[in-house]
């Protein structure tokens, strides 16, 4: 008696969903060793830019402002306060990352555009996996501080990935989206770029929520970092499983916002080779 054995079409879902992850990674992969190419440190900027930013912020809202977090690991020190701010720059940074670059990927890839085969969609995901991986670069610092003031990593940090997730979804359809109004409107980047920034100084980032007044926290929510940094902190830092609600609740608006950047992108990528 034989037996049936289902295959896999040659252009089946599948594969064509590997040879898409495939070339993001390798792209990825490439983008990374660009843009450090040439440069003394090599890649070893990804880690000395950090260990900088986290020295001027510490000394600016540590040391000049006397900033101290109200809800505190152990001592309440200055390098206790150093890892609470760091770990909240590194989620803005990445968010940062991924939607500033994505303003500007495909213009800077026009020569891929032009290839009748390439799957242009694939560019604004490789401007999600770089920051990714410049954001995991920060976060094996944070770990290495932690290590040296904590004497260890709690074990709610295994929840990374459950928090990182809609943040990836929600940074993912922003760049399909400002990627593709970029290549029609090329002052995107120019009107983002304070946006952004608005987003740092309005999320909690130097500040836990609570020492907002009621009426400006329902405001704050409405930021698209407050909830990836504060669920960050709470798995990583603080050693508190996530706060399920708002997490749920995020991830639920990301992942609408993922589809409809999608779509967004599709429905106009036609014209990309016109334009460009």
């Amino acid at each position: 008696m034989s037996t049936y054995k289902a295959s896999e079409p040659a252009n089946g879902p599948v594969k064509r969903l590997r040879r898409l992850v495939s070339l993001a990674l390798k792209l990825t992969q490439r983008e990374v060793a660009g843009r450090y190419k040439g440069s003394f440190l090599g890649v070893g900027w990804s880690l000395l830019t950090p260990l900088l930013m986290l020295s001027v912020y510490t000394f600016v809202f540590g040391a000049v402002f006397k900033g101290r977090w109200a809800e505190t690991v152990q001592t309440g020190s200055m390098i206790e306060f150093a890892i609470i701010l760091f770990g909240g720059l590194i989620v803005f940074q990445m968010f940062s990352d991924a939607v500033i670059q994505s303003t500007v990927v495909i213009v800077a890839n026009s020569g891929f555009v032009k290839k009748v085969v390439f799957p242009v969609q694939v560019l604004p995901v490789v401007t999600v996996l770089t920051a990714l991986f410049h954001a995991s670069v920060a976060m094996l610092v944070l770990f290495g501080f932690m290590l040296f003031e904590f004497k260890g990593i709690p074990t709610t940090a295994f929840y990374l990935p459950v928090v990182l997730l809609p943040l990836l979804m929600m940074v993912l359809g922003m760049a399909w989206l400002f990627s593709a109004l970029g290549v029609f409107f090329r002052d995107i980047g120019q009107i983002l770029g304070p946006i952004v920034t608005a987003c740092l100084f309005l999320a909690p980032v130097f500040f836990p929520a609570k020492a907002l007044p009621e009426w400006v926290r329902p405001l704050v929510v409405l930021n698209p970092i407050t909830v990836p940094v504060e669920q960050f902190r709470r798995v990583v830092i603080l050693g508190h499983g996530p706060d399920w609600v708002p997490l749920y609740t995020y991830g639920g608006i990301a992942f609408v916002i993922m589809c409809l950047g999608f779509l967004f992108f599709q429905s106009v990528r036609k014209g990309f080779a016109d334009v460009l």
